[in-house]
């Protein structure tokens, strides 16, 4: 069965479905149709399917004449429409892996997902889960309900697991030139998975089964997480001794080995760091594993944001204020530069943190300029970004940098300021007469 599926990608005859159109989704259906292949997007949400077929786009560093392109060549279509599973020959699963309240793994997109599409399977299909979760999901999630409808896997369908490794924003690296690891529930899953992927990406890592690929994502991102963790909390201590961390980071980057540098700030943003490693703490609890070293650096990151608010309280102390009852201007609302995501981001806790503590909090973000409805931050959600000129900056009291956009003058932002925190060294070419109104968070 999977030669069939293989030759039907090769000739270019088969029809590859993505289920989840944002910033994963949406950039993969856009490359199955410049390759060649009928492509149709899935979303519960109309907006976007109906932004797509319009030939619009809704994500900052995805152009409209990409998508425009697409539809226009009759490769891309979207629906809400989950039964036309069945026209499909690959299913892509990339829909969102969240935490819950009490930090524990939220599968409940994941679940909800195959329990639509399940009635519309057919034999001769092979459908791939690209979203991060802890090792052993695809097996217990996918393949049982799969199988429980009376397909088995391995012969009728294939199942693999593939995780998604999305830059937004990230000129460098397009979909389909980072490598793509591909992990099979079968030899023939296996054989399927690689002939999807390697339709249209540069390069296929083939690895043994989805529990090893479903642990290399978390092992990425549990890293980079742990190592972020290490310099912050190396920036408290810097803090304490008077030390400038950028400057030092700066000299230790000169090594030509055994160093790679990672960057404090006001917390992790977006959909991987601040997540996956409470996925594989979570699981490991199952095997009576206690993750200490990935749960002390979690701990470090998430703490950030109350330093960040005890660091604008003593700027306004400087100046003889209190938090309780100033006026505060937080530029950045997304998670990092230059993008229009805002998941998860820590500028939301610093918000609710500056808020908690009396102060007046508004917010500048040239990508971002409406508070998006999201289940966590519901609260916040419609508020408007206000504009960025001297007589609305000079109103307040303090302005927090929780995310630099390159499309921001700092000199015209350290003109117009009264004093800055900033958390993200965006101060530093600024000329000796404007630092005298930054305090380094």
């Amino acid at each position: 069965m999977s030669s069939d599926f293989t030759s039907r990608i090769q000739d270019r005859s088969a029809t590859v479905g993505v289920v989840g159109l944002g910033y994963v989704g949406l950039p993969l259906a856009l490359a199955y149709a410049a390759g060649g292949f009928k492509t149709v997007g899935f979303d519960i949400d109309d907006k976007k399917t109906s932004a797509i077929n319009g030939s619009t786009s809704y994500i900052k560093h995805i152009s409209a004449d990409s998508v425009a392109s697409a539809v226009q060549s009759g490769n891309l279509a979207a629906t809400t429409d989950f039964s036309q599973i069945r026209e499909v020959d690959a299913i892509i699963l990339c829909v969102p892996t969240p935490l819950d309240e009490h930090f524990e793994p939220d599968l409940s997109y994941v679940v909800s997902t195959i329990e639509s599409i399940v009635p519309h399977l057919r034999a001769g299909q092979t459908i791939s889960l690209e979203s991060t979760t802890y090792p052993g999901t695809t097996n217990e999630e996918l393949v049982t309900r799969i199988e429980a409808a009376g397909l088995p896997v391995g012969t009728d369908v294939h199942v693999v697991y593939s995780p998604e490794r999305e830059d937004p924003g990230n000129p460098e690296f397009a979909a389909t030139n980072i490598p793509k690891v591909v992990g099979g529930h079968t030899p023939a899953c296996l054989e399927a998975g690689v002939a999807l992927y390697g339709s249209v990406f540069d390069q296929v890592v083939p690895v043994s089964s989805t529990q090893v690929a479903e642990l290399t994502k978390l092992l990425e991102n549990i890293y980079r997480s742990v190592n972020i963790g290490l310099v912050n909390e190396l920036k408290l201590v810097a803090d304490e001794m008077g030390i400038d961390i950028w400057e030092v980071i700066q000299a230790a980057s000169t090594k030509p080995f055994g160093f790679k540098a990672f960057y404090p700030g006001p917390g992790l943003g977006g959909h991987c760091i601040p997540i996956d490693p409470f996925y594989l703490t979570w699981k490991a609890r199952e095997f009576g594993v206690h993750t200490r070293f990935i749960e002390l650096a979690g701990e470090i990151n998430r703490a950030m944001p109350t330093h960040i608010v005890r660091r604008c309280a003593d700027a306004l102390n400087q100046h003889k204020k209190a938090l309780n009852g100033s006026k505060v201007l937080l530029i950045g609302l997304a998670y990092k530069p230059n993008v229009d995501d805002a998941r998860e981001s820590p500028s939301y806790e610093l918000l609710d943190r500056l808020t908690a503590q009396g102060a007046e909090v508004d917010y500048h973000d040239p990508y971002v300029p409406i508070v998006p409805p999201s289940r966590e931050h519901s609260h916040w959600a419609g508020k408007p970004s206000v504009s960025w000129d001297q007589a609305t900056i000079q109103e307040y009291d303090l302005v927090l940098i929780s995310t630099w956009h390159d499309c921001l003058d700092i000199h015209e932002l350290a003109q117009w300021s009264q004093f800055i925190v900033d958390t993200r060294n965006a101060t530093a070419k600024l000329p000796p007469e404007l630092q005298t109104k930054v305090l380094k968070a």
